[in-house]
């Protein structure tokens, strides 16, 4: 799962701790729930929210600034590297590791379909180091073979569908029940990235529960923003609990000031900052 990093400034390693596919879904009591949601805060103007393609381009990038600083979120394919926490190898788009299971999962789905491909080999010692931080049977190649496997256009669409599959689809999926809007989408899917869809106080769907503790979701007949201002003080308190997590600033001088901007459909044009750095997207 995501491990922050970034690549511009000083590392800031990023430990994700979740459990990683045996997160909830939705239950039927959310899904049959007829609560049309308390949109009182701010009109509503997007149909697709987050999963538009313009959204989720957007998306991409703001999660890249806090991840990479950079808005090219894009150029992570390749993107491999051991941080120093603890969970092996860190790759790719959206950050597997090899030590947190959901790398491995991303080669054997791959392979799968492109059984020649130049990771396949790699499979027996993944399996091995699955859950640890060993590099045991992975050097001296597996870098350069992620590397290079990141120029085949399958190997990216494969790095995309599990993207989406695991992190980006739960998350917009679970914040749409909520009764939140694109905003809310992209907060929900943000945490989902950094902490994993785990059930622990630190996981995702931990920080939900705690959240809804506090505040009623706009699904319940809450107020949006007061649920989500919430939701991102519980997250900051997570983050803050862990020293790899202690910069802030992806909740402080972004989504919070979307919050407070009102501008709860993420309209561009739209300014933020990430560790000092200011963004901008037209």
């Amino acid at each position: 799962m995501k491990r922050g990093r970034l690549l511009l400034l000083a590392v800031l390693p990023l430990v994700a701790a979740a459990v990683y596919f045996f997160a909830p879904g939705p239950s039927g009591a959310d899904e049959a729930a007829g609560h049309p949601g308390a949109r009182q805060d701010a009109e509503h103007t997007d149909a697709e929210g987050l999963a538009a393609p313009d959204k989720k381009e957007l998306a991409q990038q703001i999660v890249a600034s806090a991840e990479n600083s950079t808005l090219d979120w894009r150029s992570a394919y390749s993107y491999i590297e051991d941080i120093g926490d603890g969970q092996g190898y860190t790759a790719g788009l959206i950050g597997f590791c090899t030590g947190t299971h959901d790398l491995l999962v991303l080669v054997e789905h791959y392979t799968k379909d492109h059984p020649g491909n130049g990771l396949a080999r790699y499979l027996p010692a993944l399996r091995k180091v699955d859950g640890t931080d060993s590099h045991k049977g992975l050097d001296p190649g597996f870098p350069a073979a992620w590397r290079e496997e990141a120029s085949v256009p399958a190997f990216r669409a494969a790095q995309d569908a599990e993207r989406d599959r695991v992190y980006f689809d739960p998350a917009v999926r679970r914040a749409t029940l909520d009764g939140l809007g694109t905003l809310g989408q992209f907060i929900y899917y943000d945490a989902m990235v950094m902490h994993g869809p785990g059930t622990s106080a630190t996981g995702f769907y931990g920080l939900r529960t705690r959240a809804m503790a506090q505040a009623d979701t706009p699904a319940e007949g809450g107020s949006e923003k007061a649920y989500l201002d919430i939701f991102l003080d519980i997250r900051r308190a997570a983050m803050k609990s862990e020293n790899a997590h202690r910069d802030t600033t992806r909740i402080d001088t972004a989504q919070r000031k979307f919050l407070y901007d009102g501008n709860l459909d993420l309209r561009t044009p739209l300014e933020w900052k990430v560790y000092g750095e200011t963004y901008k997207v037209p």
